[in-house]
């Protein structure tokens, strides 16, 4: 049997022609210099991507290139009549063909027309976006042969610069291994020497006190040993300095494929001021506990540092966004969030919105009465023109309809108000209930006053005991039997099917059930039959309330659907809904009614799937990237112990000797 070679040589264009341009050359100043390209990049060029620079743009491919063992020439670069660059084309060195040549001793043709490319353009904020990516080639490829090809040999920007530091300041060092922009210009402000960016304290970047760096560069090093797939990217500012970063770990990325419906992005420790400026994109799993979804440092609060730092963790997820995205209340988030989320529902976290009343508020005449007030609307309205009257009697008895927040408010009542949410399937992220929280994920490890080199011993702590809750969990759900209240039969159902937290929250509408004391028929219309269910539900405290609940039922479809919401606030059925189920003799909650998410039967492994989906078997450089995924599958398990390295090793050298063997017989 023949072998494929992947480390075929590499095509390498000498001649003049090597970089085909319209108009004038603009990587002159980067490509003239000598060096070697530093750095990684953590993920292939894709439509959307951003620059602040056409250099910057050659440099992430470059690099990009330089990983994947091709060399990279500028195709095209396109020209208004100022003589300002608009347009650009990247291709693989060996697009296109060479000239026919009219020498005696003509040289080979080494290029073979590859269609690999990206194209990328001027946007109207000044920066460069790819708009088109083809990331196949006709020819192999191989990263152990990079280093041949011409473009590798040149400097890029974001290399080596001399560093301008003002009096005594400590030059702070930040190791770079994978980063998507380096935003650098050429003003000598940042060294870079065998991958190391130093850098020293300016307004646009992150204020890394002594040690904080080593900090970094020590924890990340050490994630990157243990987790192959760990995933992180940097953003420097126009000094070299350290202004963004992301991060996430293999874990998280898969457990964004089981819980990734929903997802609460908390920048409470920016817009606080904790010395530590982390955002956290959180889920929530099976049990109902908080998931941890990636991280970010951002030095500002703007719509650049926030859209980029979105755009980075929804690369990492391999461009899936959530369908719904909950933050705080604030435009530059919004905005932000309109750019990379534009079909995802933007819901607001009602708990700190009503935080804030007391602060926005307080100072208002009877103040006490307006509190009460905006509580009746935002928390017993079942219907949108219910609390629209409501709010406005409020403003309207108070005289307090020119009140900036209040008015603010209103206008975003549709992303935060329950009565507007109830088509929003939210997973219990947003609690619709007075005094009721969900905890910050890093509550108890992160205070105002946290230093980073302190966050980053108890991040890995709080990661650690979130892994245990989930395991113990687990074990409690399929282990232990559940204690039933009751003996209803829906809660019976779910018993088997649903984990104990879960079951626990569950259980209260059916105990609640034998408060909706009056259940009457009062239309139907065709098969969907219109019911009121009465309850007396607590107000204000200590102040109980008739209500009546509008109940809709189709028993062709076997759907019902309550005015109250609940399903899609918690993702179980409402006592409303099981009354009129049970009145109508169901015995069980229809199919559509119980969700996978909750389900304690569903075995979930937190290991990348390596699966084979998509791959070319017939493309020796798609095998081997497959077949090295999955090796790290079975590097991972076979380090546990010393008996999974034994039988590890064991099994490696009998797949060896099989291949061996095939190989012999060919």
């Amino acid at each position: 049997m023949d072998e494929v070679s992947l480390n075929t040589d590499p095509v390498v264009d000498d001649d003049v022609d090597g970089f085909e341009i319209e108009g004038d050359c603009g990587m002159t100043e980067c490509i003239s210099q000598s060096g070697v390209i530093q750095g990684e990049n953590p993920f292939p060029p894709a439509v959307g991507m951003e620059f602040d620079s056409y250099e910057d743009v050659y440099y992430f491919y470059n690099c990009y290139a330089k990983e994947q063992g091709f060399g990279v020439r500028v195709s095209n670069t396109w020209y208004r009549k100022s003589k300002e660059r608009y347009r650009g084309k990247l291709s693989c060195s060996s697009a296109g063909f060479k000239k026919k040549s009219e020498a005696n001793r003509p040289r080979p043709e080494t290029r073979t027309g590859c269609p690999a490319m990206i194209k990328f353009r001027l946007m109207e904020n000044k920066r460069w976006r790819i708009i088109e990516v083809e990331l196949e080639h006709n020819h192999l490829i191989s990263p152990t042969s990079g280093k041949f090809y011409k473009s590798h040999k040149l400097v890029g920007l974001g290399t080596k610069r001399a560093l301008q530091l003002d009096g005594a300041e400590e030059v702070q060092k930040v190791r770079l291994f994978r980063t998507e922009i380096l935003d650098v210009e050429g003003d000598g402000s940042a060294e870079v020497t065998d991958g190391e960016f130093r850098t020293h304290d300016q307004s646009n970047q992150l204020r890394l006190k002594e040690g904080d760096a080593q900090a970094i560069h020590n924890y990340f090093s050490h994630l990157q040993l243990i987790d192959p797939n760990f995933f992180y990217v940097v953003d420097l500012n126009e000094k070299g300095c350290l202004r963004y970063l992301f991060w996430t770990n293999a874990r998280s990325r898969v457990a964004y494929g089981y819980f990734g419906d929903v997802v609460a992005i908390d920048t409470t420790c920016l817009t606080d001021k904790y010395e530590v400026p982390v955002v956290s994109f959180v889920g929530v799993n099976h049990h109902g506990q908080s998931v941890l979804l990636g991280c970010g440092l951002l030095a500002s609060e703007t719509v650049e540092s926030y859209t980029w730092l979105f755009r980075a963790w929804l690369t990492c997820m391999l461009g899936h966004p959530p369908q719904v995205v909950i933050t705080d209340q604030c435009r530059t988030l919004q905005t932000a969030i309109s750019d990379v989320f534009p079909r995802a529902s933007h819901c607001l976290y009602l708990p700190r919105i009503m935080r804030k009343v007391p602060e926005k508020l307080g100072g208002l005449y009877e103040y006490e009465a307006i509190r009460m007030a905006l509580n009746s609307a935002v928390y017993y309205s079942l219907r949108p023109e219910e609390f629209e009257a409501t709010w406005e009697d409020m403003v309207q008895h108070h005289g307090i309809r020119d009140h900036m927040w209040l008015q603010m408010l209103y206008e975003d009542r549709r992303r935060w108000v329950p009565v507007y949410l109830k088509e929003i399937f939210l997973a219990g992220m947003i609690p619709t209930q007075p005094n009721e929280v969900v905890e910050s994920f890093f509550d108890g490890y992160l205070d105002k006053h946290t230093s980073l080199k302190e966050f980053l011993d108890k991040y890995d702590q709080a990661l650690q005991a979130n892994y245990q809750m989930e395991a113990l969990a687990d074990m409690d759900s399929r282990n232990s039997g559940f204690m039933l209240k009751s003996r209803c039969y829906f809660e019976l159902q779910l018993a088997k099917l649903y984990t104990n937290d879960i079951l626990k929250k569950f259980e209260r509408e059916v105990e609640g059930m034998y408060s909706c004391f009056s259940t009457r028929q009062i239309n139907a219309e065709g098969h969907v039959i219109t019911y009121m269910v009465r309850e007396q539900i607590e107000v204000n405290r200590n102040r109980r309330e008739t209500r009546d609940f509008e109940v809709l039922y189709n028993a062709t479809e076997m759907e019902v659907l309550c005015v109250c919401g609940l399903f899609n606030f918690r993702g179980y059925l409402c006592r409303h809904a099981l009354s009129i189920l049970h009145q109508n003799g169901m015995e069980e909650i229809p199919p559509q009614y119980i969700l996978s998410r909750w389900r304690k039967d569903i075995k979930r492994s937190y290991v990348l799937n390596h699966s084979c989906g998509g791959i070319d078997i017939n493309n020796p450089v798609h095998r081997y990237d497959h077949l090295y995924k999955c090796i790290m599958q079975v590097v991972e398990e076979g380090r546990k112990s010393q008996d999974r390295y034994k039988d590890t090793i064991q099994a490696l050298d009998q797949i060896l000797s099989k291949l061996h063997l095939v190989e012999g017989h060919l």
